[in-house]
């Protein structure tokens, strides 16, 4: 059975939906035929990509519920009777976390519990899929290792250390309930996702296309910061074969890296020198000297165990990726390219096995 197959007509519930990466998700499952229902927040600006795409004209939307509220967000689990659960709802930067550290905590942790006790609860979720972060690990600064499962978990900043805290408790859960109730439970800890539509304050490819748009230079803090970029299709198709696979085979279900390629870990430089190439129109970068909040500067995934279980190999190199970011961006007809580049990732992905 293709993933396209097993989709189709399926319920999937997504936490997040709203947000970057579940809008591209969403999309995925609307070209599977998947009866979709999500739960989130309003977007947080103007200019998002879920209201690009009109999403909520195509799924079940509940974009004004916090999963902080238990009573409601198990309502939504009643109705909706969901047979395969994403969990991707977050407060999702590490900037943010330093300013808001307990309303972090809040939605990384305490919404991770009402998620997990809503799927604890239901009859009818088979498969759960909690979305976490490549920052869960406890980071030494040391430029060639490459992390896996197996390392430590406790995330230096408060984001990072909400969802450390949001793995164990999945674990917990898992060990507590789900295997007796034979729902079958991963974490996915993917890295740095770039893509069409990100709008997001303080990140790096959303800055570059707003310089650009200005015809202003891109300006860089980190310039030799290592980070795991890979494109949202990377991840996005990995969190919907898991949970698929695992619904067939229970000892798929298990904690995974998703991350690039090792020659594909580049730096922030090295990003923003590929960006300009491809965008052109005399795009250009400059360093600047300013401190912020502790971020790691180095970081790369072993994703050898996702390679070996789902015989999982990256479809598009660092280089393409940025390449489709582009495309997307200069391209008219936001829908149209969204539904391009997913037919093409999958097309492609397929064929590589």
């Amino acid at each position: 059975m293709s993933i396209r197959e097993f989709y189709k007509g399926r319920k999937v519930l997504i936490t997040g939906h709203t947000g970057f990466k579940g809008s591209w998700l969403c999309s995925v499952l609307l070209e599977f035929g998947a009866d979709i229902c999500g739960i989130g927040l309003q977007p947080t600006s103007k200019m998002n990509l879920f209201d690009q795409l009109s999403l909520c004209n195509k799924i079940s939307s509940h974009n004004i519920l916090d999963i902080r509220n238990y009573d409601e967000v198990k309502k939504i689990f009643e109705s909706f009777k969901p047979e395969i659960v994403i969990h991707l709802a977050a407060q999702p930067l590490v900037i943010d976390s330093y300013n808001y550290p307990r309303y972090t905590y809040d939605v990384n942790v305490m919404g991770t519990v009402n998620i997990c006790e809503c799927v604890r609860l239901s009859k009818t979720v088979v498969s759960f899929v909690n979305v976490t972060t490549d920052k869960v690990y406890e980071n030494n600064e040391v430029e060639d290792y490459s992390f896996t499962e197996k390392d430590r978990l406790n995330g230096f900043d408060p984001y990072s250390n909400s969802k450390s805290c949001s793995e164990l408790v999945t674990d917990s859960y898992k060990k507590s309930f789900f295997n007796n109730q034979r729902v079958a439970v991963s974490t996915c800890r993917a890295g740095n996702v770039i893509g069409g539509g990100d709008y997001s304050m303080n990140r790096l490819i959303p800055d570059c296309i707003k310089a650009c748009r200005q015809n202003e230079p891109i300006l860089i803090r980190n310039p030799n910061s290592i980070r795991p970029f890979q494109h949202v299709l990377e991840p996005d198709l990995m969190y919907l074969k898991i949970a698929a696979m695992q619904t067939m085979d229970f000892k798929i279900a298990c904690n995974y890296n998703i991350g690039p390629k090792l020659e594909d870990c580049v730096t922030v430089e090295k990003l923003c020198q590929l960006f300009c190439e491809i965008w052109k129109e005399g795009a250009n970068y400059s360093i600047i000297d300013k401190t912020g909040p502790h971020e790691s500067n180095f970081l790369k995934l072993n994703c050898d165990k996702i390679s070996k279980n789902l015989n999982w190999r990256p479809t598009w190199s660092i280089n393409e990726a940025i390449e489709k970011v582009i495309e997307w961006e200069k391209y008219e007809n936001k829908i149209e390219i969204t539904k391009i580049q997913i037919n093409d990732f999958i097309n492609l992905s397929e064929m590589y096995g």
